[in-house]
């Protein structure tokens, strides 16, 4: 079994380590995982999770590390382990704007990379990844990177020239998810329904709303028309989010994501 390794111990690192858990009757004894938070490693430790005394010492004892770390702190931690870097070592980039050339040049070694967008629903086995490999790596650790994900919820291969862009549509998107339900359920308690019951209303709305775009066969316009009368409720509801540039509010801020995405990376 290829052995696995972590440098940072945060919340999606956790969700992953988690994830390979699951898929592998909770065994532990192939992931090794380093963080500078004394704490987060305790938790690992508890876990059954290896527990490193470096960065290099995770890249020594991993057939695959996956670099769990802020964009801010890349260059500082990719220097770090150069020394136990080699070309038979495959590495994993989960943070935005960080691309496989970035990685490559600041360990000086034409490694395997697999760039990753992940999203925190993976914490609850709900997830939503893209992914986009270098083109030298085997087929058994891209299956295996693959596998890492797909145990917390849906995987989609995407070019890089793309990877920037769907930090957009899956990376930051629940941020802006989270923020229509409040809006809704705060509009809910200010008529005087309970948050609580208002809330669970609109996540119960959001679930099936998903679920019809995917299993309904209907377009999104389709199933907007479906829910439309003519002089209704609904299109009162669209007519001032038209009113509001609510569409156009959504694309302006998935290109300010995207922008953002691309100064992470320079």
């Amino acid at each position: 079994m290829k052995k696995i390794g972590f440098i940072g111990a945060g919340n999606m690192a956790t969700a992953i380590i988690k994830g390979i858990m699951s898929q592998n009757d909770g065994k532990v004894d192939f992931i090794n995982v380093f963080d500078t938070d004394n704490n987060k490693c305790a938790l690992m430790a508890e876990m059954g999770v290896s527990v490193c005394k470096s960065g290099c010492d995770v890249v020594e004892n991993s057939d695959i590390t996956v670099l769990a770390v802020k964009p801010q702190n890349y260059l500082e931690v990719l220097e770090s382990i150069k020394p136990a870097v080699n070309e038979s070592k495959t590495f994993v980039s989960i943070a935005a704007g960080i691309s496989i050339g970035y990685v490559q040049s600041a360990l000086g070694c034409k490694c395997p990379v697999v760039r990753v967008m992940p999203n925190t629903p993976l914490l609850l086995k709900k997830g939503a990844s893209a992914l986009c490999p270098s083109d030298n790596i085997s087929d058994e650790d891209k299956q295996v990177v693959y596998n890492m994900f797909a145990g917390s919820g849906v995987c989609e291969y995407i070019t890089e020239e793309h990877m920037n862009e769907i930090i957009a549509v899956n990376g930051s998107s629940p941020a802006y998810i989270y923020l229509f339900a409040k809006a809704m359920a705060d509009y809910a308690q200010k008529q005087g329904i309970d948050y609580d019951k208002a809330m669970n209303l609109v996540c119960a709305t959001l679930e099936g709303s998903a679920a019809m775009l995917r299993e309904s066969g209907d377009s999104a316009d389709v199933l907007i028309q479906k829910v439309s009368s003519k002089g209704g409720t609904t299109i009162a509801a669209l007519d001032k989010l038209k009113e509001h540039g609510f569409y156009e509010a959504v694309q302006d801020a998935m290109d300010a994501c995207t922008k953002r995405a691309v100064e992470l990376g320079k």
